[in-house]
Parts: structure tokens; C-alpha cells; sequence
């Protein structure tokens, strides 16, 4: 073929597992790449083309197929050239064109800000990954050859990549089980990220490398003849950690370098799981393990499919040494994860476990996606999936689930069903009731207690901690908003109606067609809810919808009103700066965005926003209101022994509840003032309630806020 030197050895590392034929469409596709990419250079000055060669030999070490090597050498063609997917598929098959255009970026969309064309670039090659694991491994090692050669970067970019990668693609390589990439991606985004910080930790590494080396070598003979002294056939390797791990481990603990002593560890490679506790009985029986400090991965694998022993011993000197103990066919997939499906085309049942739990990873993040309003929520849901560290529990059936550490009950609920978080009310953690947010630990056995009528709480979202209970429960109480904003604005749409046309007007099917028909095919409810969100107004959808001019509609001012029971939901919302309940005069503000809030007729806050004449409605309590509302109370007591008792006694033979208390000095240390925050029904449950607190001698000022 005559093909440059650079692509030789890509060629020849192909050669060594893919069929000829495979190799040939691989040279052609190197020189499909090269003529697209003629006349460019990279910013290392080398001929652009490199580049997806050296991407291309970094796969053939998992050794992928001959698609995914193809799609690799042309991966950057549609982005930075004129090729399109039409032609790539025409040329080398829809299979590589798919591939080819889950790694490319949406660059030629012109998005709002850096931060949203960011995350709408993952979001779509997430969406390609949970087609075709492939695009994120093309990606990975894309990106791996771009940080390797980073230094011809400018500094700001330099440090904009390295962040990306240490917050994103690192843990997507450690979520697959690609544990020497993700090593590698850590260090080259440290290096990059601070680089002082890194030559100061290179420089002291090499020093302290000679004097542990003789410490190092004791440890590892000591280890190899326990071993042997007990039968057990293993391989012993002793192994320096990598700067990245000795600085995380410096900047969490607040250690110098110097105190950090576990800079070096060793890993057993037993036969056979058998081995790998017979190995650990004898290494424990060496030196002293530090309680706490064991994990049976084994027995419970990691959600990427990694399984080993960890146990940290009392070396020699006081010495913390960490210890990793595996088999043969653990240590292959703790360090080429999902890729060990191509390296290895074994039908095992550790693949075959490894290949479904990714599979359900997967199908996570295309649920989470749809579930996300925006690619920035998308974006952020699958930082906090990535996060690394785990917390294993059970359902009451004996089944283990994985969660992010800090999870909750609520979290587990989600994790178990959407359907089981939706409905959750309460939950048992080892038999024992507990609030839906306590934090789960290891080995917990935790059960869910539904109800059919419960739904979230927008409360949750300040605890749980996993990215598919926070995208589910955001989804819910949206959907719901939507819902309710809808029937809030057939309400809004039915009083203009009437107001202009009469009580006895209907809206028929064929108006709503034509009004869809002028204004984008936009569905009915969409246009209901954005009325009740206040985004549209009813007076202006109204007289379209009938056809009037502004002569025959008379004033833009509503004279019907609207009856207010207090259970109309998220789409009508109640005033925090004058806390209306029912029996006060109130007046209704159509919001953007928030729908109908209600004030009362006296509010200083609404007074100040009276300038916009269509956006006030006239609102009215209905007779059987059905909900409990807050009010907030102020009090000036004497200080007596027993008096915030003697307050929430009759506060609760009132029938109210108390939301908040607060106290603060009085004006002399003879009074305080208490401040409440009490549920009621209405105005004469108030002055029911105040009326038997100001019989309480010690009160002696009561007064209802309404700021």
C-alpha cells in the first residue's frame, strides 16, 4: 500500500488478531482520512492524520473490531471536514457511519453559552454510548491521545480540558472498569490542571523512591515466602501509586507529604477465588490488619464489575501497606473492564455479569436523559451517577443494590422502582422505622413502605443524592406543575370566554384547530398550562380563539372571578410577604412562569405592582377551602418557667399545628418575644386560636404578621 510510517505499526498490531480483509478496510480508511484531512495540522505541528491513528492504536490494545478501528481512524472527519454520514456510510457500511457520528460534536449548532453546547456534545454521545458502548470507548481513547499531547494547548484551555476530563471522562473509564486509563486520564489532568503542585510531588516521589525501595523489597519477600509457606500458588507485585492518589489522599486527610507513608502497594494474583481467602488468612496472620480497613469486593462487586480483596496491614515500622488480592481473570477486568469483551472473547460468567451490568448502567442513563428538561440538568444528573464511591444494601428479598454513598431511603426506593419512589411514604432500615431521609450503610437491609395515593416531595431533592432519584423526582413534580398549570388555565380561558362572549359560549374543536392551526400546531394543553403559568394571557387567547377585535372585547379588565379552594396545587401558589387564608380580602397576579399567586387586598408588595392591569385577576375563597394554611404569630410574654408549654398546649387544643418557633429578647429580661409559624383553617380558626393564647396570663402582646 505504500502507507507512511506512522500507520505501519497500526497496521501490524491489527494484523495480530483481525482477519486480512479487516485489515484492508482499515487501510483504506487510513487513506480516506488522510485526503480529508490534507493541509491540517495539529497544534504539535504533526500532520492531523496522526491523530486518529494513534487514537486507533490505543483500541487495538482492548483489541476491538475492525468497525470500531475504522470509525476511529475516521472519527474526526465529519467535524472537521466536509465528509458527511451519507458518504461515510456509503463508503464503509451505516455500522461505521453510526459510529463516526456518536463521537462527532454538535458544532455546527449554534447553542446559548459554552456551558450548554458543552453539555448537549455529552448528551448526545451518551445517547449514541447507550446504543453502542463503542462511541465511548472511541471517545475515551480520543481523549487519552489529546491529553497526552495537551502542552501544545494555550494555558486556559489547557486547564479547561484537564477539569472536563478529571470530572467526566476519568469516572466514565473507572464506571467501565477501565482501570488503567482512568489512572492514566487522573494523572495527565493533575499534571495539567496544577501543574506546581505536580513537579513538587514528582520531585519528592523520586526522593523518597530510594529510601523505601530497600522497605518495599523487605515487604514484598516477606509476602512471596508466607505465601509459598502456605501452598498458595500467586504472583506478588508491588506497585507505586500514582501522584494523583498521594495528593488526593494529602488534600482530604491535610497530610504532608512526608506523613503519607502508603505511597507504594501490592497486589496477590491467586489461581482461584478459593486462593484469594487462603492468601488473605496469611497475610493477616503476617501482619496486624487495621480494623476497618477490609472490603470484600468479591463477594459483593463493584456496579462495573470489579471484584478483589482490600485490606490494609501494619507493616514493618509502623508502616501502613495496602493490599489487593485477585485472580487471574479479576486483575483482566479490573484493568481493562467492558473492553475486556473484545481483548477476551470469552462467554465466562464474569463477562458475561460484567456485559449486563453495564448494559444496565446504560439503559440508566437513557431514562435519566428522558426524564432531564435541559442537557445542563442531563449534564449534572450524570456527574452525581459518576461519583464513585458506593454503599452496598438489601432489599428485604435478599437482593443486593449498589447506591452513591450518602444515599437515603428515598434513594434506595428509586432504585429499586420509580414507581415504589413515587408512592414511598416511610421505610424500615433492619426492621426498624426511620424517616425517608436517613442515610443508608453498609449491609443495611432496608424496606419501603407505599401508600397508592402518595406522590414526592419537592423536599427530597435537598437530600437524596443518586441522579436517578433527583431526575425522577424532578420529573414528577414537573409533569405534575404541567398538569395542574393546565387546568388552572382552562379555568383563566373559561372566565375570558365568558367575559367577552357570554356565559353560554363554547369553544368548539374547530376553533381550537384553527388557533393550533396560526400558532405553530401547538397542542392544547401546552397552550392551557402556559396560561396558567401566566406565560400567555386568557383575555388575548380568548379573542383569538373567537375571533373578536379589541373594539367588540371592551376593557382588557376580567369582571368574573376566580374561585380559590387552596388544593389547586403547584399552579397556584400563596403569597410569602402577606400569607393570605381564608376570610381575607385577596386579589389574584398572574405570574411568568409561576402561574396564579394570590395576595391579600392590602399587600404593600402587591400594591407596588398594580402598573400592569392584565395581569390582576379578581380571586375569591371558596366556601369549603381544603387545606390548612400558614400564618405567622408574634408574641411578647413574660420569661416564666413553663410558658413555651403552656403555649403549645393550647395551640394544639385549638386544632392548629406548629410549623416553626423562634425567641428572641425582649426589651428587658423580663419579656421575650416568641415568634410562630401556625397552621390554621381560615380567619375564624385564627381568632379562635389567638383568643385562647391571650388568656394565658404571661401573654402580653399578641399580634398576626403578615410580612
Amino acid at each position: 500500500m505504500g502507507a507512511p510510517n506512522e500507520a505501519d505499526s497500526l497496521f501490524r498490531e491489527a494484523a495480530g488478531y483481525l482477519r486480512p480483509e479487516d485489515v484492508h478496510v482499515l487501510e483504506s480508511a487510513y487513506r480516506f482520512s488522510a485526503e480529508a484531512h490534507e493541509g491540517q495540522f495539529r497544534k504539535t505541528g504533526e500532520p492531523y492524520v496522526s491523530h486518529p491513528v494513534e487514537v486507533a492504536k490505543i483500541l487495538t490494545a482492548w483489541h476491538l473490531d475492525s468497525q470500531a478501528l475504522t470509525a476511529a481512524l475516521l472519527h474526526d472527519v465529519m467535524e472537521d471536514t466536509e465528509v458527511t454520514k451519507a458518504q461515510l456510510s456509503e463508503r464503509f457500511g451505516r455500522m461505521v457511519a453510526e459510529l463516526v457520528d456518536g463521537v462527532s460534536k454538535l458544532d455546527r449548532i449554534e447553542f446559548e453559552s459554552q456551558e450548554q453546547a458543552q453539555a448537549e456534545n455529552f448528551r448526545k454521545m451518551v445517547l449514541a454510548m447507550t446504543r453502542d458502548v463503542r462511541v465511548i470507548l472511541i471517545k475515551l481513547a480520543d481523549r487519552l491521545h489529546n491529553m497526552r499531547t495537551l502542552e501544545a494547548m494555550a494555558a486556559p484551555k489547557r486547564a479547561r480540558i484537564a477539569r472536563e476530563t478529571l470530572d467526566i471522562y476519568a469516572p466514565i473509564a473507572n464506571r467501565l472498569g477501565l482501570n488503567a486509563l482512568y489512572q492514566e486520564l487522573q494523572e495527565l489532568s493533575f499534571k495539567h490542571l496544577f501543574p506546581n503542585r505536580y513537579r513538587v510531588l514528582q520531585k519528592a516521589l523520586q526522593a523518597a523512591r530510594g529510601n523505601r525501595r530497600e522497605v518495599v523489597d523487605r515487604i514484598l519477600n516477606a509476602i512471596r515466602d508466607r505465601l509459598a509457606e502456605e501452598l498458595i500458588e500467586a504472583q506478588v507485585q508491588g506497585r507505586e501509586k500514582n501522584l494523583f492518589s498521594i495528593y488526593r489522599k494529602m488534600e482530604d486527610k491535610s497530610l504532608t507529604f512526608s506523613q503519607v507513608f502508603d505511597i507504594f502497594g501490592f497486589r496477590v494474583i491467586t489461581r482461584d477465588v478459593a486462593g484469594c481467602y487462603l492468601a488473605l488468612g496469611a497475610l493477616h496472620g503476617l501482619y496486624k490488619p487495621i480494623p476497618g480497613k477490609f472490603k470484600d469486593y468479591i463477594a459483593i462487586p463493584k456496579a462495573n464489575g470489579y471484584q478483589s480483596l482490600h485490606t490494609t496491614l501494619f507493616g514493618p515500622f509502623g508502616m501502613p501497606i495496602e493490599v489487593q488480592i485477585r485472580t487471574a481473570d479479576m486483575h483482566r477486568i479490573a484493568e481493562a473492564g467492558v473492553a475486556s469483551h473484545w481483548l477476551y472473547k470469552q462467554s465466562d460468567s464474569d463477562l458475561t455479569d460484567l456485559q449486563r451490568k453495564t448494559h444496565l448502567w446504560l439503559q440508566s442513563l437513557l431514562e435519566m436523559q428522558t426524564r432531564s428538561g435541559s442537557s445542563v440538568e442531563f449534564l449534572e444528573h450524570l456527574k452525581v451517577d459518576l461519583f464513585p464511591d458506593e454503599v452496598y444494601v438489601f432489599t428485604p428479598k435478599g437482593r443486593i443494590l449498589s447506591l452513591s454513598q450518602g444515599s437515603t431511603c428515598v434513594d434506595f426506593a428509586y432504585a429499586v422502582h420509580t414507581d415504589i419512589g413515587n408512592r414511598c411514604v416511610a421505610a424500615r432500615i433492619n426492621g426498624e422505622l426511620v424517616p425517608l431521609r436517613s442515610e443508608l450503610r453498609n449491609g443495611d437491609r432496608v424496606e419501603i413502605i407505599t401508600t397508592a395515593h402518595a406522590k414526592p416531595n419537592p423536599a427530597w431533592l435537598n437530600y437524596v443524592v443518586t441522579a436517578k432519584a433527583r431526575s425522577s423526582i424532578r420529573h414528577f413534580l414537573k409533569t405534575m406543575q404541567y398538569e395542574e398549570s393546565a387546568q388552572l388555565g382552562e379555568r383563566l380561558l373559561q372566565q375570558a370566554v365568558s367575559a367577552i362572549g357570554g356565559k353560554d359560549v363554547v369553544i368548539d374543536e374547530a376553533q381550537w384547530e384553527r388557533y393550533a392551526r396560526d400558532h405553530g400546531n401547538r397542542p392544547r394543553l401546552e397552550v392551557l398550562a402556559d396560561i396558567g403559568l401566566g406565560k400567555l394571557l386568557a383575555i388575548v387567547v380568548a379573542r383569538q380563539l373567537l375571533r373578536l377585535g379589541e373594539q367588540e372585547g371592551g376593557s382588557n379588565r376580567l369582571p368574573g372571578t376566580v374561585v380559590i379552594r387552596g388544593s389547586e396545587g403547584m399552579a397556584l401558589q400563596f403569597a410569602k410577604c402577606c400569607h393570605p387564608i381564608p376570610g381575607d380580602p385577596i386579589i389574584g397576579y398572574v405570574k411568568k412562569g409561576q402561574g396564579l399567586v394570590v395576595h391579600t387586598h392590602d399587600c404593600p408588595v402587591a400594591r407596588k405592582m398594580r402598573g400592569d392591569p392584565d395581569k390582576w385577576l379578581d380571586v375569591e375563597w371558596s366556601p369549603d377551602t381544603r387545606k390548612l394554611f400558614a400564618v405567622n404569630i408574634r408574641m411578647v410574654v413574660s420569661n416564666q418557667r413553663g410558658v413555651l408549654a403552656k403555649l403549645a398546649a393550647e395551640i394544639a387544643e385549638a386544632g392548629s399545628n406548629i410549623d416553626n418557633v423562634s425567641l428572641e429578647p425582649g426589651d428587658s429580661s423580663a419579656y421575650s418575644n416568641i415568634h410562630f409559624t401556625l397552621q390554621v383553617n381560615n380567619r375564624l380558626h385564627l381568632a379562635h386560636l389567638m383568643r385562647g393564647l391571650r388568656r394565658i396570663p404571661e401573654v402580653i402582646r399578641i399580634t398576626r404578621l403578615k410580612g
